[in-house]
């Protein structure tokens, strides 16, 4: 399941109501795309489209997620998460990292030094 199979099954899961059209403003995506993913969700199993009288009296489906979908949500759900927080470390390590870099090119007097071309007091002085 790609980025944007997963995130049509969170959005649907928030709101099963959503048209089509609505969707595809909300996720930034072309309505064909939207169209394209939602069949396969339906494909695959994922959700069910159950008809209903929307306000405006036209009919409208509204997606159910089913067990299967449920639970491919949350296996889902939980691999993005491991992977975002795993992504979350490495970043704060090479925050880290160049936090010291930066603090062991400074001078005393709070300039840089050991850059080319001198400090910044010799370059534009």
């Amino acid at each position: 399941m790609d980025e944007t199979h997963f995130n049509t099954l969170r959005e649907l899961a928030k709101d099963g109501s959503l048209s089509q059209r609505e969707l595809s403003r909300k996720m930034g995506l072309s309505l064909g795309r939207v169209n394209y993913v939602v069949n396969a969700l339906l494909k695959k199993g994922y959700i069910k489209a159950r008809r209903f009288k929307n306000s405006k009296n036209k009919i409208a489906y509204m997606y159910v997620l089913t067990p299967k979908g449920m639970s491919t949500k949350f296996t889902q759900t939980y691999g993005f998460l491991q992977k975002k927080m795993d992504e979350f470390e490495r970043l704060k390590e090479e925050i880290e990292m160049l936090r010291r870099e930066t603090v062991q090119v400074q001078s005393p007097q709070g300039t840089v030094s050991g850059l080319p071309g001198g400090s910044d007091e010799e370059r534009f002085s």
